[in-house]
């Protein structure tokens, strides 16, 4: 459930000749002559495709008449097919939806209330049995736009050997700290783990920044207007909040110092050799960067941790670094949203209260693939990933901190607010300008599209 790159806006009618592309929706399956209903679910994430084929073929058992048809696409590709069946009413029965896109599927009523299905049975639903408040984000007043499927925080993963070799141990890389003004103990480790072609450590006079072969840590640029794999972890951690309320702020703070410090920082790392430049930053992700052996550490969600079931041996997964307001995460859940303009309402509801039982979610969590809503599913994973060496402590610690965790920004206007940050928060990691500048501008352009 990766926060990428928020390029669309959804309320955008993309080129009609996509629509026939993207295959058959609710708007195209219907009923047999023998009263089978087709119910369409559509989800980006291919790794969690086999566990919910296992919950879509359990339920068709108990429901014979119902069969579930999943889709599953790219993240990016998603969200535009998405829009054009939404454009084309022909949407999806059921889908996997993001808090950055919820808002504006509300504004456009494209999106269903739940809660009348939940009250013609009202014992049906225990939301007591959910982690932490994840079925309060779907909630506005007395409406429901969602049942929680799953949720996630944010870590660091290191390569052991790596760190080994810079005298860091994984008691040092649990208790970084980290301010913007020097870095504090995270930036220094990074200096360790960045290495020159001749073998300088980044904390060696002698480290030649224009020939790096290890780069001691890899940021995510790419991350919308919610940093919610690095820059805003970090910048919460220095005193900055997003905006007025949360969710549907109107007034938005992305011009606060504590931000653009943060920002500031994370530029200076590929000035002083310790991260790659923004302009030659390898088209690969991150974690195969990680992997390749050309960086040493990077921040990692706990959606992506079973990536390293085969060599757990080979990573040290830390908690991100303690900040000046303290250590903090982004805590993200996604829900299962029915379409408003679907054929076959109560169907989808039958598929989408089951998505939120323990009857799938158990199911899912046994795979460890990401952190189901219900408590006792996500102990499942943790148990799951534990069997194959990976320790996902690190990612629960935050629960139990006081502040430990904050909600990335839920608004209207959540593509259109993404885009202009993230060609802020880039135009600052191509030292383009100071983030100050960038952001403040950038901020004026956000609250005007509340005006």
């Amino acid at each position: 459930m990766n926060t990428k790159t928020l390029t669309k806006t959804l309320g955008l009618a993309v080129l009609g000749g996509l629509i026939a592309a993207t295959g058959a929706c609710s708007g195209s399956a219907g009923a047999g002559s023998d009263g089978q209903v087709t119910i369409q679910y559509w989800l980006w994430d291919d790794a969690q495709l086999p566990a919910y084929q296992q919950c879509a073929d359990d339920f068709t058992q108990a429901n014979p008449d119902i069969t579930i048809q999943i889709t599953q696409t790219a993240w990016t590709q998603y969200w535009t097919n998405l829009a054009t069946q939404i454009a084309a009413n022909a949407a999806p029965d059921v889908w996997v939806d993001h808090v950055s896109y919820y808002p504006q599927f509300v504004a456009d009523k494209q999106i269903e209330d739940l809660q009348p299905y939940i009250d013609q049975d009202p014992g049906s639903l225990d939301f007591d049995q959910y982690v932490s408040n994840l079925a309060e984000l779907w909630q506005v007043g007395d409406i429901r736009y969602g049942l929680p499927k799953d949720w996630d925080t944010i870590g660091l993963i290191v390569n052991r050997q790596a760190a080994a070799d810079a005298g860091l141990t994984a008691d040092d890389l649990a208790n970084l700290t980290w301010n913007p003004t020097d870095g504090g103990s995270f930036e220094q480790a990074i200096a360790k783990l960045t290495i020159d072609q001749a073998g300088h450590r980044g904390d060696d006079p002698d480290f030649d920044k224009s020939k790096v072969a290890v780069y001691g840590f890899l940021p995510e640029w790419a991350d919308g207007s919610q940093g919610q794999n690095l820059w805003g972890n970090l910048a919460s951690s220095n005193g900055f909040t997003y905006a007025d309320q949360n969710p549907f702020g109107t007034q938005f703070y992305y011009d606060s110092p504590a931000l653009a410090a943060t920002i500031d920082w994370m530029a200076e790392l590929s000035n002083k050799g310790y991260a790659p430049q923004l302009d030659v930053q390898s088209s690969l992700s991150r974690l195969d960067v990680l992997k390749a052996g050309s960086g040493a550490m990077t921040s990692i969600g706990s959606f992506n941790q079973m990536l390293y079931q085969d060599t757990p041996d080979d990573y040290i997964f830390a908690p991100l670094p303690t900040g000046p307001q303290g250590r903090m995460s982004a805590i993200n859940g996604l829900s299962n949203a029915m379409y408003a303009g679907g054929q076959h309402k109560d169907q989808a509801w039958q598929w989408i209260e089951y998505l939120a039982s323990p009857a799938c979610q158990d199911v899912v969590g046994d795979t460890g693939v990401i952190f189901p809503a219900v408590q006792e599913a996500s102990d499942r994973s943790v148990a799951a990933r534990a069997e194959v060496g990976l320790d996902a402590a690190i990612f629960l610690a935050y629960l139990d901190q006081p502040s430990g965790t904050f909600l990335i920004p839920i608004a209207e206007h959540g593509g259109e607010i993404s885009q202009i940050i993230q060609d802020a928060i880039q135009s600052v990691g191509l030292h383009q300008t100071d983030a100050q500048t960038a952001l403040t501008t950038a901020n004026a352009r956000v609250n005007a599209l509340f005006n």
